[in-house]
């Protein structure tokens, strides 16, 4: 005898593709929600690794920040000891020049002439002094001419003053200090 199935067997596999369906939609949900939080972890770790090195290079900056403002420092320190340096070597180098200055200045000057200031401005020499005459300037200046050591005098004032009453002529006088060749000669 033939067998009929009378029993609504497409009814069941509706049913049973439907619950197919509905586990592979989970399965997929699942999975895709899987996916999700393992690329939330992946990507949380990822920012908290990269703030992390972001960190360490804001404290290496700090550091290194610290560091040229050291360097800036001492850079500026190093300015200053070389220009305190230049100006000792440059006192001690004119210091035999300023020795013999102020010995032609003694033997230079006549009598009759005082000096009431001296004053250096890089090689130019302003004096300001008083004289019993006229004459007596002159002879300064003629003086100062024929040396060595300073040239080209410049009389800028005459004044007539009165001193331990007295009528005396005060003066303003510059020159240029010179170096004589055999001198520089001698000191190298």
């Amino acid at each position: 005898m033939a067998r009929i199935n009378l029993l609504p067997w497409r009814e069941q596999l509706r049913e049973e593709r439907k619950k197919r369906f509905i586990a592979a939609w989970l399965m997929t949900i699942l999975a895709g929600g899987a996916m999700i939080f393992m690329a939330d972890i992946y990507t949380g770790n990822a920012i908290s690794h990269q703030q992390s090195r972001n960190q360490y290079l804001q404290n290496k900056i700090v550091e290194l920040d610290k560091s040229i403002a050291e360097i800036k420092g001492l850079r500026e320190k190093r300015a200053q000891l070389l220009e305190r340096m230049e100006v000792i070597q440059n006192l001690q180098g004119n210091r035999p020049i300023i020795v013999r200055v102020f010995d032609q200045l003694a033997r230079l000057i006549p009598d009759g002439v005082h000096f009431k200031s001296l004053q250096f401005q890089g090689d130019t020499l302003k004096l300001v002094g008083v004289a019993e005459s006229n004459n007596r300037i002159s002879s300064l200046m003629r003086n100062f001419d024929s040396s060595e050591w300073f040239s080209d005098p410049n009389l800028t004032a005459v004044r007539k003053v009165t001193l331990g009453g007295e009528r005396m002529n005060e003066f303003d006088l510059t020159v240029i200090r010179t170096s004589p060749e055999k001198e520089v000669g001698d000191e190298s």
